[in-house]
């Protein structure tokens, strides 16, 4: 698809079902990350970090509470932590970015919707504010009219 505004809606599925096969070549990190976060978020992934938990309190009395002792579940679980900053990241990315594609789909294809709302997620803080600003009067100005808030 070089012409991004000439593609139909099925040149798009097409992409999207090709999509398995260059993830697989060209997002090896994607995938890893993927993969990890949905394994890491499941309850046996927190079992088992319980499990370890238990089995290093259990053993304090055997290291005698040392520096040590503490040392190892410090720096275990600050650098599992250190990793999985990178791993949820890239999945909350990933994620964001696919809501966003959505929600432009669904903009493009209600006729009522403004187009210039698609790729916002890009724009400043303050652009942001005078948006937010536009709808909460167009809110305000529908509460008038109706005499009842929408909800």
């Amino acid at each position: 698809m070089s012409n991004v505004k000439n593609a139909s809606r099925l040149e798009v599925a097409k992409a999207v079902a090709e999509s398995d096969r260059k993830q697989i070549k060209g997002d090896a990190f994607g995938k890893f990350a993927a993969a990890s976060s949905s394994w890491l978020g499941s309850r046996w992934a927190f079992v088992g970090a319980i499990v370890i938990i238990v089995v290093w309190a259990a053993t304090g009395r055997l290291f005698h509470y040392s520096d040590t002792w503490q040392l190892v579940i410090n720096t275990g679980t600050t650098i599992i932590t250190f990793l999985m900053v990178f791993i949820i990241q890239n999945t909350q990315n990933r994620d964001a970015r696919a809501i966003n594609l959505k929600l432009d789909e669904l903009i493009h294809a209600i006729d009522q919707a403004g187009n210039q709302m698609m790729d916002i997620e890009k724009l400043s803080d303050q652009e942001l504010d005078v948006i937010h600003e536009r709808y909460s009067q167009i809110r305000a100005e529908c509460v008038d009219e109706e005499g009842e808030a929408i909800s």
